[in-house]
């Protein structure tokens, strides 16, 4: 008789949002809270844009998570493993880029998966010109894990897909 509380809770999950995996964002959020969620994300990847831009690369600080969970890959690699390796390259950055300029596509997709969690993806135009002299036109897909921690969303992992030049045929 041991196993029919537990027998009892599988049926009910199973009916309920348990085993329904095609609208399982259903049962984590209500309707209410899916919209305030992507409307506080939405503000909040704008903002990225702007900080970045005003502020240059050093902004960077405060968009990634300072925690134990944040990674960063790009072009199919880990590059940054934690947030200790972020604030290491973000303090490179900052002394080396003159000028940079992030653009987010008008395309910008929102999964909101808790009040706190939700993931993002987007098109992105980004120029730098360095202290040598160098320019990088970059256009891409960002893919991301906001989180909101303390009243403050940050990305808590990051991905930056950056479109291959066309290859010419000889």
């Amino acid at each position: 008789m041991r196993s029919l509380p537990l027998v009892l809770l599988v049926a009910v999950a199973a009916s309920g949002c348990g085993l329904h995996f095609q609208h399982a964002d259903s049962c984590l959020l209500t309707p209410a809270q899916k919209d305030a969620t992507e409307a506080a994300v939405r503000r909040f990847v704008a903002s990225v844009a702007t900080d970045i831009n005003r502020d240059g690369p050093a902004a960077w600080h405060k968009e990634f998570a300072d925690s134990p969970a944040f990674f960063m890959a790009s072009e199919g690699l880990l590059v940054l493993p934690n947030s200790q390796a972020a604030s290491q390259a973000i303090d490179n950055l900052a002394r080396t880029v003159k000028h940079i300029e992030l653009r987010w596509g008008d395309d910008l997709r929102i999964d909101a998966l808790t009040p706190n969690l939700a993931v993002v993806g987007m098109t992105y135009h980004e120029t730098r010109d360095d202290t040598e002299g160098h320019h990088v036109d970059e256009t891409g897909f960002f893919t991301g894990l906001a989180e909101s921690r303390d009243g403050r969303w940050q990305f808590r992992d990051a991905h930056w897909s950056v479109v291959a030049p066309p290859v010419k045929v000889p």
